[in-house]
Parts: structure tokens; sequence; C-alpha cells
């Protein structure tokens, strides 16, 4: 699904050249279910960006599900985000205004699906992440973990073959971060291919391999849960762990 080598990532500050990425590889198969951790400024958000088709590498190679994305326009881009890509992030992005059913629908408008067919497929998705009593609540009448099973919803609109996860339970209380570990857990399950990034060491246990990002470098692929642990606690870098 995801295959990556020796991507790299510069951003000009001025006079300042910053490396975010400093040369990774990385492979997702189908079907896994991965989390990227490490300490801030370690270059997980832009790993994330460019697995996600939102940014491109500075150097380096990416395929997206067999297809080579250095070269491709941005339109082609948006394209392949809108298909084969959900997004999932730490605060929702969930329009306002909108109803829950019409966040939800809302990429499916993009993809130009039938009214018909929108609304099928909006209502069996709130089902699925137990919101199907909540169509026409808007994000200032539901919970935390409300919002976020909306926002997952949504990511799955169009049925895509990968879901990113940006620290999806960051802002949610320990009992609504683990209904919605389990929502992941049971999407995995059940063939979707997941990658998410996260400081929560509980949260990443729960997926079937994590990845160890520091400096802008996979330090260890596959990371052993059990043997980590110490390690992980007594990295004084790893602030949030």
């Amino acid at each position: 699904m995801i295959k990556m080598r020796g991507i790299r990532k510069a951003y000009n500050t001025g006079r300042i050249k910053v490396e975010a990425l400093k040369g990774v590889d990385l492979d997702l198969a189908a079907g896994e279910f991965i989390s990227i951790v490490g300490p801030s400024g370690s270059g997980k958000s832009t790993l994330m960006n460019i697995a996600g088709c939102l940014d491109v590498p500075t150097a380096g190679e990416y395929e997206l599900d067999g297809q080579p994305i250095a070269n491709l326009s941005i339109s082609r881009l948006a394209e392949i985000r809108n298909k084969k890509v959900g997004f999932v992030f730490q605060a929702f992005n969930l329009l306002p205004y909108a109803t829950a059913y019409e966040n939800v629908e809302l990429p499916l408008i993009f993809g130009k699906v039938s009214a018909k067919i929108r609304r099928k497929r909006v209502v069996e998705l709130l089902e699925r992440v137990g919101l199907g009593e909540r169509l026409d609540h808007k994000p200032q009448e539901l919970s935390g973990g409300e919002m976020q099973r909306v926002a997952i919803a949504r990511a799955l609109a169009n049925e895509p073959k990968l879901v990113l996860a940006d620290e999806p339970t960051g802002n949610l209380d320990s009992k609504s971060g683990k209904a919605i570990i389990d929502l992941f857990e049971e999407l995995w399950k059940s063939g979707t291919t997941i990658l998410m990034i996260t400081h929560d060491f509980n949260v990443a246990k729960r997926t079937n391999r994590v990845i160890y990002l520091k400096d802008g470098l996979v330090m260890k692929e596959p990371l052993d849960i059990a043997r980590g642990i110490k390690s992980w606690k007594h990295d004084k870098q790893f602030d949030t762990l």
C-alpha cells in the first residue's frame, strides 16, 4: 500500500534550512494497522502529510497503492486523496455549521456521487460508528468522542484503501479515546489499512506494528513493543510518554 525509499523533506525558513525527514524507508502492506511514535519535532506529521499526498518529498521515492507520486500534478494528487485516502485529525476538522450527516456527505459530493447513493452511504456509515440517531446534530451538540466518530465516518465515505489518523485520541478523555481505538481496531479487522500517529503508548500497543521516528529517521523497524517499553519511558526526548 505504501512504499517509501529515502524520503527526505527540507523546509527553508529564511536563511535556515530545516530537515524534517532525513532519508526514511517505510513499507505498509494492505490490511496492516501500524502506528508511528516519536518525540515532538521528530517528523511524524511531515511523514503523514507525504503519505496522504498533502505534501511532496524533497527527495526520495514514494508509491501509494503502486502509483508513483513524485511527479503528479496538484489536481491528480487531489484526486488520489479523495479516492484512496481517508483522513482523521486530532482537532476533528468538522464544519461547525453542518450536521453530522452533512459533514460525512461532503467528500461524496466532491466525488460526484448521486444523491440517492449518498443518502444510503452516509446513514450506513453513521450507524456503523454508533451515531445513527445523531444525523441532524451539529458539532457543538456532540461530545468529543462523538465528533471524532463523525470524522471517522467522513474518512470512510469514499471507501478509501488507506486511513491516516493524526493523534485521533489527542483531544479526548481516556474513556472516549479507548472507544475510538476500539473502533479503529474493528475497521482494521474488517480490512481497512490504517496508519496512525500517536504519542500515547497505550494506543500504540493496540496496533500490530509500531515505528519509532526520531530526528527525522526511523530508529527501529519493527519496534518490539514488549522490549521497547523501558527504552521509550527513559528517553528524555520522548517527553509525552
